[in-house]
């Protein structure tokens, strides 16, 4: 027996549980915050250090390129090391590095920060949901979940309006103010009890986490400069460094015993295709929550708060529909919704590039909005289902990693890329006229991406297998299936009839 089995003891209403659901919920909160309300800070931060568009682009890019690639690394620090322990190592780092971005003097400074803080996201995400899991009984154990997905989708409807009110007041208090969160959640941490999967054997695959890390910095590098400089010498130099590593890790991953990523899973072609479709919806998710609040801040002329809240009724809908798609896609199957849902949004991206100086709230705004969030909530729940029902059981918490850091990856490289396709570079975003006309191609690039994804969707996602079996043919346990809110990246489950978390979700 492991000892995460041994200490999953706690009950839901128990003083303990409570404690143990508020600090999980403090942790994931932490992090994905600050990812959500950075993108409203964008315009001032700019403005201070005067940077340029690159600095912006690197400032929400170097936080997501460390948590995408340690994100992995995370969760077997936790499996083996203790994942309270890793878990409290995390929110430290984490607040550690908001300390320096808040202080950063340079945009070059804040960067650097924001990289250390994505390394500290990365140790404390995977470990919140699984001291969850490892903490409370059987029988509580999905309520707890559902519990702390739903106050987390809270928190995370929460953040715009509290970051475009602290940016209203200084850009630098986004980041101070996790200092005294973290300091609140160490002392909380206590009464959460320490867990680790005994069972785990092997190595950790720091080869792999190396050169997925070092090839995505120089993609990233590569890509972003291009934009300014076009294909110069250095340029070229690094993005070949950066694909010969990534192609390196490929390469490790083929031949370790323990992979970060286990590349059987991608034998299977609906798993590929997923996450495949994965990479095209979430590279248009993550270029559209940055350039929109930027385009209603430096051409509408918005303030922080209104422009910040703008994407809101994204999380809303997700909050509201995403267990009911979910019970649809388990009917029907995923391909019906995984192809209308792309679609949907991507009509939504149209429709927002007609944002301009005179924009209409409720006609130029809040409608497309709540049309593209109705696209990405029916898309999110199947695709996060198919990913799973294509993965064998014993690789479910792989199955949902990989695809995690695929979603993640996919905004990486799209907010280097998009931007530059459409003209935006240098000093664009303090001249409301060249970032205006930036940003309508960048969002017909966005309806693209999209379409390609109900493209690919429709051509290669099939119905799910059956509820009883694993692709193996083997019998199926019960699962709760996970998903990952795109907006404010809060994971929450997938719930369907047979799920006995049903009762527990909104």
């Amino acid at each position: 027996m492991t000892e995460t089995e041994d200490t999953a003891v706690l009950r839901m209403g128990t003083t303990r549980g409570r404690w143990v659901l508020l600090v999980t919920v403090l942790g994931s909160g932490l992090a994905f915050l600050d990812a959500t309300v950075v993108n409203v800070a964008l315009e001032r931060i700019g403005d201070d250090l005067d940077a340029e568009f690159s600095g912006l682009q690197w400032t929400v890019n170097a936080y997501t390129l460390t948590l995408a690639a340690l994100i992995l690394l995370g969760g077997s620090l936790g499996d083996r090391f203790g994942r309270r322990r890793v878990f409290v190592t995390g929110v430290v780092w984490f607040a550690v590095a908001s300390l320096l971005c808040g202080l950063a003097p340079s945009i070059g400074a804040l960067i650097g920060a924001r990289a250390l803080q994505g390394v500290g996201g990365a140790l404390l995400t995977p470990g919140s949901l699984a001291i969850i899991s490892a903490s409370f009984h059987g029988e509580d154990r999905a309520a707890a979940i559902g519990a702390w997905s739903g106050l987390g989708g809270i928190a995370g409807a929460i953040g715009p309006f509290l970051g475009g009110w602290l940016v209203e007041w200084n850009w630098r208090l986004v980041f101070l103010v996790n200092v005294p969160v973290a300091v609140a959640i160490l002392l909380a941490a206590r009464h959460v009890p320490e867990s680790r999967d005994e069972e785990a054997t092997g190595r950790l695959d720091l080869t792999g986490t190396v050169l997925a890390a070092g090839g995505l910095a120089a993609v990233t590098w590569a890509l972003t400069a291009a934009g300014e400089d076009g294909a110069s010498p250095p340029v070229l130099v690094a993005g070949l460094v950066g694909l010969a590593a990534l192609v390196g890790f490929v390469v490790v991953e083929r031949r370790t015993p323990y992979p970060l990523v286990p590349l059987v899973l991608f034998r299977n072609a609906q798993f590929s295709a997923a996450n495949a479709v994965t990479l095209l919806v979430y590279a248009a998710l993550g270029v559209q929550f940055v350039l929109v609040v930027l385009q209603l801040q430096v051409v509408t002329g918005w303030p922080p708060l209104a422009a910040g809240s703008s994407m809101l009724p994204v999380t809303v809908l997700m909050l509201l529909l995403s267990a009911r798609v979910g019970a649809l896609a388990q009917r029907i199957g995923p391909r019906i919704p995984m192809t209308v849902g792309p679609l949907v949004a991507a009509a939504g991206a149209v429709w927002l590039s007609r944002i301009g100086p005179d924009a209409s709230y409720p006609l130029d705004v809040l409608a497309p909005v709540v049309v593209f969030g109705l696209g990405l909530t029916l898309i999110v729940a199947p695709l996060t289902a198919t990913v799973l029902d294509s993965a064998p059981d014993r690789y479910a918490g792989a199955a949902s990693g990989v695809n995690n850091a695929v979603a993640r990856t996919a905004g990486l490289l799209a907010v280097a890329v998009v931007p530059a396709a459409a003209g935006i570079g240098g000093a664009d975003y303090t001249d409301p006229g060249a970032f205006g006309d930036g940003f309508e191609r960048a969002m017909l690039i966005n309806a693209g991406l999209l379409v390609g994804g109900a493209v690919l969707a429709f051509l290669f996602v099939r119905r799910p297998l059956a509820a009883g079996t694993t692709p193996d043919g083997e019998p199926r346990p019960e699962r709760l299936h996970i998903e990952s809110c795109p907006h404010c990246g809060v994971c929450a489950p997938q719930l369907h009839p047979r799920d006995p978390a049903t009762t527990a979700h909104p």
